[in-house]
C-alpha cells in the first residue's frame, strides 16, 4: 500500500462533528498544549484498523504521517511503528528505537504518548537493549511530552514488577508545572500501587506534602476514604 492510499482511506472515514468535538477535547485553543493540533474525526479502533493495512508502510512514508498536523495521521503512524517493533529482530528493534526518539516534537499529544512509550521504548528497556540512561535525560527535558515519555515508558517496567524507575522519575518530576505531568506521574504511582502498595505508600510518606493537588489526587485514587483522609485528600 501506498502512503497516497492511506490518506484516501482517511479521507472517507473523516468525521467532521466529531472532529470539532475532538478538538475541544484535546485542547487544540490558542495557548493550550493541543495548539495547532488538527482532527478527522476518526474514532482509535479505526485507526487500528488502518494500522494493520497499512503495516508496509516505510519508515520514510510513517515520518510523513508523523510531520503531519493531523492528529489521526500522527497516532495511526504509531500504531503502524509499533506493529512493526513487535515483529522486529533485535536490529531492527534499534533502528525503530532511534526513529521513535528522534520524533518525540511529533509525539505531541497526551494519548499519543500513552500508547506508544510503554510499547516501543520501555519494551526495548525491558529487553536489556538500551541505555536506561534515555528514561533520565528525557525526564529532565525541557519537553513536556519528552517528560511524559520518560514515565509511561516505566509502566512496562511496573507490569514487571520492577518499580525502581518509576520511583525515581516520578521523584525527579515531582517539581514539575504541568498538569498532565502530574496526572501521568500520579497514574504511574497508583499503578505500582496495584502491585505492590507498600512501595507507593513510602513514596507517598515521603513526598505528599510537597506533591502537587493532581499528582497525589491520582495516586490515592483507590486508597479507602480513610487512607485518603490520611494524605490529606477529604
Amino acid at each position: 500500500m501506498f502512503l497516497r492510499d492511506f490518506i484516501n482511506d482517511f479521507n472517507k472515514l473523516k468525521n467532521p462533528a466529531k472532529a470539532k468535538i475532538l478538538a475541544r477535547f484535546f485542547k487544540t485553543g490558542p495557548g493550550q498544549y493541543g495548539h495547532g493540533d488538527q482532527f478527522l474525526g476518526i474514532a482509535a479502533p479505526l485507526q487500528r484498523i488502518a494500522a494493520k493495512k497499512y503495516t508496509g508502510l516505510t519508515l520514510m512514508e510513517i515520518q510523513k504521517l508523523l510531520n503531519s498536523k493531523i492528529h489521526e495521521y500522527r497516532l495511526t503512524a504509531l500504531f503502524i511503528l509499533i506493529d512493526k517493533y513487535n515483529k522486529a529482530n533485535a536490529n531492527e528493534r534499534k533502528k525503530i528505537v532511534d526513529f521513535y526518539l528522534k520524533n518525540t516534537e511529533n509525539i505531541n499529544s497526551w494519548d499519543l504518548v500513552d500508547l506508544s512509550a510503554p510499547k516501543i521504548l520501555g519494551d526495548y528497556l525491558v529487553k536489556g537493549e538500551g541505555d536506561i540512561k534515555i528514561l533520565y535525560q528525557l525526564a529532565i527535558s525541557k519537553n513536556l511530552w519528552e517528560k511524559r515519555i520518560a514515565i509511561l515508558s516505566t509502566f512496562t517496567f511496573i507490569r514487571q514488577n520492577n518499580f525502581a524507575h518509576t520511583l525515581k522519575i516520578a521523584e525527579i518530576l515531582l517539581g514539575d508545572q504541568h498538569n498532565l505531568i502530574h496526572k501521568a506521574v500520579g497514574w504511574m504511582l497508583r499503578e505500582v500501587g496495584k502491585r505492590n502498595l507498600r512501595a507507593e505508600k513510602d513514596f507517598l510518606e515521603k513526598y505528599y506534602k510537597i506533591m502537587p493537588p493532581v499528582m497525589l489526587r491520582y495516586a490515592i485514587e483507590k486508597f479507602s476514604s480513610d487512607e485518603r483522609a490520611y494524605f490529606r485528600i477529604l
